[in-house]
């Protein structure tokens, strides 16, 4: 096992991500360069959360035709594993390897803070070892983070599955007062049909330490590495 997690010009939380996966989890884990197509023989693959190319015509719109996505879209295509974080998350969609979009707040306004977030089942490797009636305190950052998809691929998301995380209050209750942006159905991650491709907004790497005094996030990574 080794995770790869790729730096775009604007990424920011690539740090937080590498000291995690392998100063936490004592995982083998390299940088790769956004300009590069090598994957190094990475076997998970991690997209980091931050501003790829300053956001410009949209959060993750060029940061898509990077050289390395070519090679991260063939990795995905053949089932490797592969998880966007905030940004990350973003590219994913650009990049058609996750369905919906992620638009605007709805406030408008950048949105920093602590939210809580519950697993909608224990049937991806993201969240096997996430307990369902727990609710994980996981910090936000992000001013597009509105999940959309259409009636159709909402359908589509429930009866799959594919809806990994829905923001809900500290007691795990999903409601509109807990959804911090407006996204679709408190939806805050998700995955492809085949189960190895996963987005998410908030950040699991921000809440992963003990020095932090929170480390509801390790659940996710434990998650993968079991």
């Amino acid at each position: 096992m080794k995770f790869g997690v790729v730096v775009f010009p604007g990424s920011n939380c690539d740090e937080d991500m590498v000291y995690v996966l392998q100063t936490v989890m004592k995982q083998n884990t390299v940088k790769l360069w956004h300009k590069n197509t090598d994957l190094e023989g990475c076997t998970h693959i991690v997209l980091p959360g931050g501003f790829s190319y300053g956001d410009y015509l949209r959060s993750g719109a060029i940061a898509r035709f990077s050289p390395i996505m070519q090679s991260v879209i063939a990795h995905a295509n053949n089932g490797g594993f592969l998880l966007g974080v905030c940004n990350g998350f973003q590219i994913l969609c650009e990049a058609g390897l996750l369905p919906g979009a992620l638009m605007h707040n709805n406030s408008r306004k950048f949105i920093c803070k602590n939210v809580f977030i519950k697993a909608e089942n224990s049937s991806s490797v993201l969240t096997a070892k996430v307990p369902t009636n727990k609710a994980l305190k996981i910090p936000i950052a992000h001013g597009e983070g509105k999940y959309y998809a259409d009636e159709a691929t909402l359908k589509q998301l429930n009866d799959n599955k594919q809806i990994l995380f829905r923001y809900c209050d500290e007691h795990a209750q999903v409601n509109a007062e807990a959804n911090p942006n407006g996204a679709m159905e408190n939806i805050a991650g998700v995955c492809n049909a085949g189960r190895n491709v996963f987005g998410m907004m908030p950040h699991p790497e921000r809440a992963a330490d003990k020095e932090l005094f929170n480390e509801d996030g390790r659940f996710l990574f434990e998650s993968i590495l079991n």
